[in-house]
């Protein structure tokens, strides 16, 4: 039985691609409403362990379950109940942006223009917003995802680098909106990120990755204060640092 306040249990999580092991048996827990992140360099492990609790990729071993439920047992609950924005998203390039939301949620169900409401102030976007997708840029498109994933309101939101293409302004406005989301619907977020700066604004706690196993986990101030440095990246370079030694 799991408990009745933690989200996400990966355990002892392996994953090989052929002879490669890109997951060296992970562990971690997330707790009901919190923005948890994996951080690390790319070729870390972030994306593929993303994959498994999305239940897009089979684990080599090891065990995950979201709320309960085995992502390989019971996949098909599980992606009820979950939101998943990879890192290359792609949306319908013919709509326009409000058209495409309307699509989405109605696909949900539920309310619809309340949700597209939430979606266009996640993403931002303003009046761009009926403009066909077409014409937007790499980082308006990764907005809009962004916003999509959020809107359908739901018991985990896994995103994989969420600020990917967005220039500065852009990605603290929608950093913020994941926090204000998360916050006021209870929403779970589990997170990857290359980015610690980004994270450690982000996060509740955050697992730090390298090839292929958790190094450490913490809140970020816990990390800073246990480390002695000034942010996570200090941190990161300590710990890899002890490693190679």
């Amino acid at each position: 039985m799991e408990d009745a306040g933690v989200v996400v249990v990966v355990e002892n999580l392996v994953k090989y691609y052929r002879d490669i092991a890109a997951l060296k048996g992970i562990s971690f827990t997330i707790e009901e409403g919190e923005i948890f992140g994996l951080i690390g360099p790319n070729g870390a492990g972030k994306t593929t362990a993303l994959r498994i609790v999305a239940t897009l990729l089979k684990p080599s071993g090891g065990r995950v379950t979201v709320a309960g439920y085995d992502v390989v047992r019971e996949a098909s609950v599980v992606r009820r109940i979950i939101s998943y924005l990879p890192e290359e998203a792609g949306a319908y390039k013919n709509l326009t942006g409000y058209e495409y939301l309307k699509f989405i949620a109605r696909i949900y169900g539920g309310d619809v223009e309340s949700m597209v409401e939430e979606a266009a102030h996640v993403s931002g976007l303003g009046e761009k917003l009926y403009s066909r997708i077409k014409t937007y840029s790499k980082g308006m498109k990764r907005r809009l995802m962004v916003a999509r994933t959020l809107m359908v309101k739901p018991r985990l939101a896994i995103l994989d680098e969420p600020t990917s293409g967005i220039d500065v302004v852009h990605a603290l406005h929608v950093r913020r909106a994941i926090r204000e989301y998360a916050r006021r619907y209870g929403v779970t977020v589990l997170l990857s990120s290359h980015n610690m700066l980004e994270v450690e604004y982000l996060c509740d706690r955050v697992a730090m990755i390298h090839e292929g196993r958790i190094l450490d986990i913490g809140s970020p101030r816990e990390l800073r204060e246990k480390y002695g440095t000034r942010n996570l990246e200090e941190v990161f370079e300590q710990l890899v640092s002890s490693k190679e030694v």
